[in-house]
């Protein structure tokens, strides 16, 4: 489902983050291990052009499925070290792989939502409609193949994150339902419900889950999945004060040079919030 973007409305009051805290938070990544990369490095860039007290990385979920290298994404998140503060949220993705380990039957769900992809990133060979039987034998080698440290990881994950006056969830919420009484099933799944309220939530809410071809900015929420596995576009921005931006592709700063002229002039955030999306 890919949604169109609309203009951004000015009809509240402007979220703002706490002083000092600086947040990168990063759409769907859905097996684009190669943009994942790009997309850490280029944080680390702006870390060192504008340094700040306390930043942190929080990743929106749905690491799996659809993409060539599920597997390699886990590697990079659950299999080193982080010299920065990071929040890992869960996506409704990222619920199968234990679904389908205790219930081989899932596959039949799970492969129409990219899991065969999945499975073929740890090294099994999947059919493409695979029988009961199959599903059974793939349950098994995956139990034996997938890195004890992947299952921690897809089991530690958070269903949300608050900070400030911004929520990171990876679907949305349920309109009329306080934060606190929201459902699992509605932080990794809902989508109309969320998607058409206008309404103002206790909270800006920082999201994913359904494809945009940009970022989708409401007067309540932001979504910032664009859709990585087929556009090639994983989607990072900077939330500061009560700036928010897009994160600039470090190679856009190499090939202008613009990085080295903010790093000389010692530009701060909002300084360069000229262009930006302010709320």
């Amino acid at each position: 489902m890919w949604n169109n973007s609309r203009s951004w409305r000015k009809d509240r009051a402007s979220p703002r983050l706490p002083d000092g805290l600086r947040i990168y938070a990063i759409g769907d990544v859905h097996g684009r291990a190669d943009l994942l990369k790009a997309v850490l490095l280029q944080i680390d860039v702006d870390c060192t052009l504008y340094p700040s007290f306390r930043p942190i990385v929080v990743l929106l979920g749905d690491y799996i499925d659809r993409g060539p290298a599920s597997k390699e994404v886990l590697d990079l998140l659950a299999g080193c070290g982080h010299t920065k503060e990071m929040v890992f949220l869960r996506g409704n993705h990222d619920t199968f792989v234990h679904r389908f380990m205790s219930d081989p039957a899932v596959l039949d769900e799970w492969r129409l939502c990219g899991g065969l992809e999945t499975l073929v990133s740890y090294g099994l060979k999947p059919s493409i409609s695979p029988d009961l039987t199959e599903q059974k034998r793939l349950a098994r080698d995956l139990a034996m193949t997938i890195p004890k440290g992947h299952l921690e990881f897809l089991q530690s994950l958070s269903l949300s994150f608050s900070c400030g006056d911004f929520l990171f969830v990876h679907a949305g919420i349920r309109p009329g339902v306080p934060i606190r009484k929201q459902t699992e099933e509605d932080l990794l799944w809902i989508r109309e419900e969320f998607l058409s309220c206008q309404e103002k939530f206790e909270k800006f809410i920082v999201h994913g889950h359904t494809p945009v071809r940009t970022l989708d900015i409401r007067s309540n929420r932001i979504n910032i999945d664009t859709g990585a596995f087929a556009t090639g576009r994983l989607t990072c921005i900077v939330i500061e004060g009560c700036v928010i931006v897009p994160l600039i592709d470090v190679r856009d700063w190499l090939r202008s040079g613009a990085g080295l002229q903010v790093a000389h002039r010692k530009q701060t955030r909002m300084e360069s919030a000229a262009q930006s999306l302010v709320i």
